[in-house]
């Protein structure tokens, strides 16, 4: 209970307790600082959008598809197909690691940040080496990749992985795997069911910039709220700018109606 209850509490600045950071929220600092700072001092969040229930259901199957050949100590069929000399890894704390509210943890000490992140699977390759995987999925007539701009924040996520596995004492390959389903399109119906073709997509991750941004993170979380719009990539942030253009409208109505 008092784990539930400490994670919605407000940060208080100076706070001598570690304050627990998702890999998300990482993101969201990523994405605005601004979005970050109401988020973690003021609980105002971003609005949600809609949940992706398939991707959820996709994600769940490859966890029993990739258990099944883990429990076997064999190569999934999609490891041969795209020469990936691996198996699934086998740990005690797997099912940890998985979970969205606990996932890998590490304390960051130098901010007393509580860091964690929820990882869809672990291979291991021939060298011993712990292999970062995450499954995705689309469905788009084009064959897919992971070169789009919009696309980085899923290299960031497999980036703080490795990086808390690190710091939990494992050895980790630089290189991860993206399993990345996408639905066809060109068949002739539905026919109650959706076929996909599943691609493994290799990257390999730069870890470098996670304790600096968790250090920039401290800074802003114990300091003032952040300037409207600019993003820690650069460019303005859409849900601050159109939180301002709210606003600007409201006050502009308001006077209007005093007005008459």
């Amino acid at each position: 209970m008092d784990y539930w209850r400490e994670r919605t509490l407000p940060y208080q600045p100076g706070q001598a307790s570690a304050y627990k950071v998702s890999r998300s929220k990482i993101e969201l600092f990523m994405q605005c600082p601004r979005c970050f700072w109401l988020d973690i001092r003021m609980k105002i969040k971003r609005p949600d959008g809609p949940p992706f229930q398939i991707n959820k259901a996709i994600d769940e199957l490859f966890k029993k598809e990739f258990d099944s050949y883990r429990l076997k100590g064999e190569p999934h069929p999609l490891m041969v197909e795209f020469g990936v000399a691996a198996i699934p890894f086998q740990h005690d704390k797997l099912g940890e690691w998985r979970e969205t509210f606990t996932g890998v943890v590490t304390l960051h000490k130098p901010t007393n940040l509580h860091v964690f992140g929820a990882v869809d699977d672990l291979w291991t390759n021939d060298d011993g080496e712990i292999m970062v995987v995450d499954y995705k999925a689309t469905a788009k007539e084009k064959d897919v990749n992971i070169d789009s701009e919009w696309q980085n924040s899923y290299k960031r996520q497999m980036e703080i992985y490795q990086w808390l596995l690190r710091q939990n004492g494992l050895k980790v390959s630089n290189t991860g795997y993206f399993v990345y389903a996408n639905g066809r399109l060109d068949l002739d119906g539905f026919n109650n069911r959706v076929e996909f073709r599943t691609k493994l997509i290799p990257y390999i991750g730069d870890d470098s910039w996670v304790e600096p941004t968790l250090t920039q993170m401290k800074q802003c979380m114990d300091g003032k709220m952040p300037r409207v719009g600019k993003s820690a990539m650069g460019g303005d942030c859409d849900y601050c700018s159109y939180a301002r253009q709210r606003t600007e409208l409201t006050m502009e109505a308001l006077r209007s109606a005093k007005q008459r």
